[in-house]
């Protein structure tokens, strides 16, 4: 008897005949409104009595759902299969991803890995389940369920390792002919093929019913809008096609516990990080499709494209989101294979490096995400700096890896020069403090690191610059016509030092391997969302007007709000701490906020 959350009453015709009328009611509405409005200006101007649409075509308005992150898809769960088996008497259960902290008494909290029995699913948003005494309402995209139904895992195993010497309940264990374990591993592997089927047809969908009928209205959609809406996902849907055609062919029907699917994780793991464009664009993308929502005639058309590619009620920022949860969900398919697989399967290898390999994919995609999340931070950084000159920092750098105060001597000059260094990827810049404000930098100019090798210099006198260092290392270009010597107060620093230089090497390489990038357009987004920021006109007196002035315009201050959290989730998220690059550069201001 536990509380219900309504459910939508059943249609009395046919499914396929109300498909075809809402289809065809709202093209011919949405056609009729549009050739209407073409020259009258947005839709949302007229006021005729015809231009309702309830009235105009039954079109149903969009309801806001995204998809679930559970090892069930959305699409298989609309089709009800986890309803009937509530419905004939078998008990259900899920295991919590996410904590589910809440002070309603109606609402169920649990930790993550927790195993709730599943009492109602008629919502596809809220279930009502139980926990020992304990029930109540809990958020479906916070569980995924379990791949064997028929009992918890725990005690679904323990009978098998307590009934090795007891062959009657050792027999409970069995299925017809395969042993309990590799009777899971099938469930497992026909899981991933069903998935990954129901993956590729939501692509389709996507391809098919929605990027195809906007290129068509030219009139509506520009090629940089449908860009920035939909990504590179017609790229993924070309490569999941490919992929899922290599699984077919390791996949045994008659057998599927003997399939052999982790080789082909192996074989593209380097093709999913085309996902990484996808996962960052994607905040993009629903910005711009929440701008374009405001505009009815927008509504209706993607409803219209949904209606007639049949497809599920949910809006297409929902759809949208698939990729980014697919992404996230082949480790958590990986890891149950892996724990169903025995040691001794052809497979078992495979697999295990197959997780490894997605993980690192998923390490990749994050840590893409984070440095796209700090270009900005950078050209905050290079704006507030005095007399820039040359390139911007952008156009080869997208990472500080170290900063600090380092005593310069270049030859053949003999006097050293106490400077600030910002060791970038590719490059080092050093500035000049101000001799009244020491927090204000002057640019004095930059180290192509592509060019040059590190030297770790012994204490004494260098031979061929014959100065006397102290903690001292040397940078040399491998032509020869430059030499920096740099010395820091503690030999702890040198090391330091030492290390954010092969940091920055490996970054390098990383980066070369991987083929991370800026492009063109966010380079120029970021300076110029640094420019609006911060005063083209820079007062140099340094008198008590203007000292406010500085100490709040110079160098820009921590956001007031939590950064944006990852698209990317294995687990859930930790709490993310303070940025390092902020901190690096905020040791030289005598200041804090």
């Amino acid at each position: 008897d536990s509380p219900r959350v309504p459910s939508q009453e059943s249609p009395s015709r046919p499914r396929a005949t109300m498909h075809r009328e809402q289809a065809m009611d709202a093209m011919e509405w949405c056609a009729l409104r549009l050739s209407t409005t073409r020259d009258a200006g947005p839709m949302e101007q007229h006021t005729q009595p015809w231009a309702q649409p309830n009235q105009a075509g039954r079109v149903r308005r969009q309801r806001k759902c995204e998809f679930s992150v559970t090892d069930v898809p959305l699409c298989i769960l609309m089709s009800s299969p986890i309803l009937q088996l509530i419905s004939d008497g078998s008990v259900v259960y899920a295991e919590a991803l996410w904590d589910h902290v809440t002070m309603d008494d109606q609402e169920l909290g649990f930790k993550a890995g927790d195993v709730i029995e599943v009492v109602d699913a008629t919502n596809k948003e809220w279930w009502w389940g139980r926990i020992q005494d304990s029930e109540g309402w809990f958020p479906a995209s916070f569980v995924r369920l379990r791949v064997n139904q028929d009992e918890p895992m725990e005690e679904y195993l323990c009978p098998l390792e307590e009934g090795q010497n007891d062959p009657s309940r050792l027999g409970m264990c069995l299925g017809p002919s395969l042993p309990c374990k590799e009777l899971m591993r099938s469930n497992v592997i026909n899981e991933i093929m069903s998935t990954e089927r129901d993956y590729i047809k939501h692509l389709k969908d996507i391809c098919e019913g929605y990027i195809k009928q906007c290129r068509k209205r030219t009139d509506m959609f520009s090629e940089e809008q449908l860009r920035t809406i939909f990504g590179n996902i017609e790229e993924i849907y070309r490569f999941q096609r490919r992929f899922l055609k290599e699984l077919e062919k390791r996949f045994n029907k008659e057998q599927p516990h003997i399939s052999e699917v982790g080789a082909c994780f192996l074989q593209h793991q380097t093709e999913f990080q085309i996902y990484s464009e996808y996962c960052n664009n994607h905040p993009n993308a629903c910005a711009q499709l929440s701008r374009l929502m405001k505009v009815n005639k927008y509504v209706f058309f993607f409803e219209a494209c949904r209606l007639l590619q049949r497809m599920i009620d949910i809006s297409l920022d929902g759809f949208l989101l698939t990729p980014v949860q697919k992404i996230c969900k082949y480790p958590l398919q990986l890891a149950e294979l892996l724990k169903y697989t025995n040691p001794q399967h052809r497979d078992y290898k495979d697999v295990e490096a197959a997780l490894d390999a997605m993980k690192n994919v998923a390490r990749l995609i994050n840590e893409r995400k984070r440095r796209l999340e700090n270009i900005d931070k950078i050209a905050q950084w290079q704006s507030s700096i005095e007399d820039w000159e040359g390139e911007d920092i952008l156009s080869r750098s997208s990472e500080l890896i170290f900063s600090g105060e380092l005593t310069k001597q270049s030859p053949p000059q003999t006097k050293s020069q106490q400077r600030m260094f910002f060791l970038f990827d590719h490059q080092m810049v050093f500035c000049k403090k101000d001799l009244l404000r020491r927090d204000i930098l002057y640019y004095k100019g930059r180290v192509d690191m592509d060019q040059m090798e590190v030297v770790d210099l012994e204490d004494g006198r260098e031979k061929d610059s014959n100065v006397t260092v102290k903690n001292g290392l040397k940078l040399c270009s491998r032509s020869g016509d430059q030499i920096h010597l740099l010395c820091v107060k503690k030999p702890e620093l040198k090391q330091r030092w030492l290390r954010a230089f092969s940091d920055e090497r490996r970054q390098v390489l990383t980066d070369r391997e991987t083929g991370f990038s800026l492009t063109e357009v966010q380079k120029k987004q970021a300076m110029l969302n640094a420019c609006k920021s911060h005063p083209i006109w820079k007062p140099k007196a340094v008198t008590k007007p203007y000292y406010d002035f500085l100490v709040r315009q110079k160098h820009p201050s921590l956001p007031t709000a939590l950064p944006q959290q990852q698209v990317f989730m294995l687990a859930e998220p930790k709490r993310k701490s303070a940025s390092t690059f902020w901190h690096n550069i905020g040791r030289l201001t005598p200041f804090k906020k």
